[in-house]
């Protein structure tokens, strides 16, 4: 037997490769989709090395997308059947397939259908890794460790842009083959890492696998001590959930629109879809479109977009060091105000500076429908990076951390699940319309973005509660009351200090059991003395 290692950063930090392999997608599109390997194998135009038709580049490059989503759904069955530590190995498989088919590829449907495959894998990953976290992290990390998913995310896209950008100086389809077979490393190491990392020990309760939960505690919470009181208080917690769950129906995805669950059902999805309607798809899959508007070719183009990914690894680490102490809310009104106010400057700059290229494009990429030059294409540059710089510690990580959080435990699953499926939904519906969209609409493209981060700012201040430093039961008493019968909704703007006493400290007192699946009073004050031992 694989012996197996309970240290949760190494936890987090095989786990969150399965975000990797969604970075390495997008930017081995950004950097192929404008390399002549590509445009001329790919070729749809009247004239050569033109590429694919703006509609199916968006077909392309939504496909991967569109897999994501029905995988994404499909994630909760597969996660709650075979365990959150197996349907994160299931992904890894997935990918390398679908890797071979791309990489592979003799036409666009043979690529597009490698895209959707891909897409099955990175919609359980990204859907069922942020769970899996958040069943083991301590309260006081959870937002640091999720948060590294995003991180990853930028690892894969930083890394896999600089590959294919290497890539682009080989000749023919070579130039788009290699970096396409190369992103099936990461799969590979993320399916052999996780052999050596223990099971969800909720999940393995739900299989009456006792003796295994038990030693996933000792492993991870006890530091290997058997008799540590802390796994002692916490198996008895999980088997009194046990007890109380199994007196409940099993929760089906349409338990989550009923009245006790709707609000942080619409709370998790909108977390999901703002972060991809705040417009970073335009950055990323995109980028190459942007700054060819902005005058740039050949390496220089590419050079210059690669600075963008550089800054959203760099940026997401303040989200990672402080997410935990500034809080969710703060960091998406952040987010979102200055995201609107680039997105807002760039439309101004191309309505007022842009010229029309021609319905070539710039340089014979018919997207950039839009030049601008000199100061203008400076700033256009500019507030490009400063969008990315806004999106990398808000947005980026906190859309990963805050869904994972909303939930109890029997439904976390299949309601993370469906909120990253809208992540997926709107992911297809941009890959395909952005290009359409600068084709036809131009700059004003970047108002209707702007629009949405105006939109997703109202919304998070009236409706999107603060999670940080609460306990995943602390939270649920912030919707419903401690016996689960009245469903309430605390004001958003009044949770970000107000203290909220969840059901199975409420039952303590009355001397009642509850289904509840956190801290003990006592094992509170161990796990709170632990806590502090281990940072000091």
């Amino acid at each position: 037997m694989v012996k197996q290692y309970g240290n949760i950063y190494l936890i987090a930090g095989i786990s969150v490769i399965g975000g990797a392999l969604f970075g390495f997608d997008i930017s081995s599109m950004s950097a192929i989709i404008a390399g002549k390997g590509y445009l001329c194998y790919f070729n749809q135009g009247d004239e050569p090395c033109l590429g694919p038709r703006s509609e199916v580049q968006g077909g392309i490059t939504a496909a991967m997308a569109g897999g994501s989503w029905l995988a994404s759904l499909c994630s909760g069955f597969l996660a709650d059947r075979i365990g959150r530590k197996k349907a994160i190995m299931t992904a890894a498989v997935i990918w390398v397939i679908g890797s071979i088919i791309v990489s592979a590829s003799q036409n666009i449907a043979m690529l597009i259908v490698g895209r959707v495959i891909n897409g099955f894998s990175v919609g359980i990953a990204s859907a069922q890794v942020p769970v899996y976290i958040t069943e083991l992290a301590p309260p006081a990390k959870r937002g640091r460790l999720v948060g590294m998913q995003q991180w990853a995310i930028t690892w894969g896209i930083l890394i896999m842009f600089f590959i294919s950008y290497g890539c682009s100086f080989l000749e023919g389809p070579t130039a788009f083959r290699v970096p396409w077979a190369l992103q099936m490393i990461p799969a590979i190491i993320l399916f052999f890492g996780m052999m050596i990392l223990p099971e969800s020990p909720r999940w393995l309760a739900t299989k009456n696998r006792w003796e295994e939960c038990e030693q996933v505690l000792v492993l991870t919470l006890g530091k290997g001590d058997t008799s540590s009181p802390l796994v002692a208080h916490e198996l008895k917690d999980i088997k009194e959930w046990l007890e109380i769950e199994r007196q409940s129906q099993q929760v089906s995805y349409l338990e989550l629109f009923s009245p006790r669950y709707i609000n942080r059902t619409h709370i998790g999805l909108f977390m999901q879809i703002w972060s991809q309607l705040c417009g970073m798809n335009v950055m990323m899959y995109y980028i190459t479109y942007v700054f060819a508007m902005a005058g740039l070719t050949g390496n220089t183009l590419l050079v210059s977009s690669s600075i963008q990914y550089v800054i959203n690894v760099v940026m997401t680490v303040p989200a990672l060091l402080f997410v935990d102490k500034i809080g969710r809310r703060p960091t998406l009104l952040f987010g979102s105000t200055f995201m609107m106010i680039w997105l807002f400057a760039n439309a101004g700059l191309l309505a007022t500076y842009g010229t029309d290229p021609g319905p070539n494009g710039v340089g014979g990429i018919k997207e950039a429908s839009v030049e601008v030059s000199g100061a203008a294409s400076k700033a256009v540059i500019a507030c490009s990076y400063l969008f990315v710089a806004s999106f990398a510690p808000t947005w980026g990580p906190v859309s990963w951390i805050y869904p994972p959080e909303l939930y109890p435990n029997k439904i976390r699953s299949k309601a993370v699940a469906l909120a990253t499926s809208g992540n997926w939904a709107f992911n297809f519906a941009l890959g395909y319309f952005v290009p359409i969209a600068f084709v036809t609409i131009k700059w004003k493209t970047y108002v209707i973005f702007g629009v949405f981060c105006l939109a997703m700012t109202i919304h998070v201040f009236f409706l999107f509660p603060e999670t940080a430093g609460k306990r995943l039961e602390d939270v649920t008493a912030m919707f419903e009351d401690p016996h689960g019968i009245k469903y309430i909704g605390t004001p958003a703007w009044k949770t970000r200090s107000a203290t909220f006493r969840s059901s199975r400290l409420e039952h303590e007192e009355s001397g009642m059991q509850t289904s509840d699946d956190d801290l003990s009073p006592e094992r509170k004050e161990k796990y709170e003395e632990n806590e502090t031992k281990e940072h000091v």
